[in-house]
Formats: structure tokens, sequence, C-alpha cells
């Protein structure tokens, strides 16, 4: 029987309806500026990044405004997103996308080609756009071989300490994936809605982000 693929803490994604309510959102909330992204033109959107280290990164993401009709829906549920920005799911890496979808939540979706700028990744995406559990069950991705995109971003000094995601169906999250998870920044705990929290190292202290 083969072995399953081991799966690392990749990055964490905040959701906004605009990136400017997003970015004020983080700028309270950690007290730094988010640096630029991109665009993905797959899926009409574009994002904000910041380095949390060599192989872990923050996102922001929102719809882009300028971004031509993608003829499907958005990815992380960003169609029916609406209220104030949050912190909308978490991303594992994989060296073997397709075989750790094989074992993965029944929403998760399949590989698809995602590309912004010059990098080209595949990353587990629903036919319906939403997010398996509502974001408690992680998204997957698989980066090309070559220094980890984290590498290249802008760092200012930010790290993640701790991620803590609380869920109803924490035991199925567990069956799923827990044996496999290759970090341990990673906490996953039963609480009666899904919540997801990060402590992350900031130059003015430790902050949150929820």
């Amino acid at each position: 029987m083969a072995q399953e693929p081991s799966l690392k803490l990749d990055h964490i994604t905040v959701v906004a309806r605009t990136l400017d309510e997003g970015s004020a959102y983080i700028k309270n909330a950690l007290g730094i500026d988010m640096p630029s992204g991109g665009a993905h033109p797959r899926m009409g959107t574009h994002n904000k990044l910041l380095s949390l280290g060599s192989d872990v990164f923050l996102e922001l993401i929102a719809i882009d405004p300028d971004a031509e009709e993608s003829g499907r829906p958005r990815w992380f549920n960003l169609d029916r997103f609406d209220g104030a920005p949050r912190l909308g799911t978490w991303v594992l890496g994989t060296d073997d996308i397709e075989s750790a979808l094989a074992s993965a939540h029944q929403d998760s979706g399949v590989a698809t080609q995602i590309t912004r700028g010059d990098l080209e990744w595949l990353i587990s995406v629903p036919d319906n756009g939403a997010m398996p559990m509502g974001g408690g069950f992680p998204t997957l991705i698989e980066w090309p071989t070559g220094p980890h995109p984290a590498s290249r971003m802008t760092d200012l000094n930010c790290r993640l300490k701790r991620l803590t995601i609380e869920h109803p169906e924490v035991e199925e999250i567990e069956r799923l994936i827990g044996h496999r998870i290759d970090t341990g920044l990673i906490k996953i705990t039963k609480g009666t809605d899904l919540k997801i929290k990060a402590s992350i190292q900031t130059p003015s202290g430790e902050r949150e982000l929820t």
C-alpha cells in the first residue's frame, strides 16, 4: 500500500470583498501594510501577499473588479462572500496533489491549474467555488519544483506562531488528514462553529488574525 503524501502548512488566506477592505483589516490586526501580489485570470481574483517565513505566507484575496468574466464560480466562495474581512481558510502543501485529493474531503474538488504572472501551480478547487466544510477542511496546493514562492515575497519580519482551527466536525478533519499534517504549528479542536485563528509574531508583538 502506497504511503499517503505528507501535508505541510503552506499559507493562510484572508477573504474580503475588496483588497482595500482586507488591507485595512490586516493593518488594524497586525499593524502592517500588506504588500502587493498579483492577479489570477482564471478565477477573476487578485491578491496581496506577505511572507511569514521561507515556506509559509499570508494571502489576502478578493474579486478583481478589472478582470474579465471567468465563466466559472470563483474560488474561496468569493461570489457569495459578504461582510467583514476574515481568515477564511488554510492551505496545505503537497508534492502529489492527485494522491492527496484521493483521500481528502469529498467536497475538495479537483486539481486546477492557476497562474499569477509567470508562476503556475495546482490547487484544489470545487466546481461550485465553495470551500470544503466552510473552510474548516484545508485547500490543497502543489507548487512546481524549486524554491517556495514565499521566499520571493516581501518579508516584514512577521512569523506565524500558531494556527487554530475549531469546527463541530473536528473528528472528520482528524480522520482524513490529522495523521498526515507535517507541522507543529496547527491545532485542530472541536467547537460549536467554524473559527480559524492565527497568532502572528510582528515587529510590534504577537497579534491575532481571525
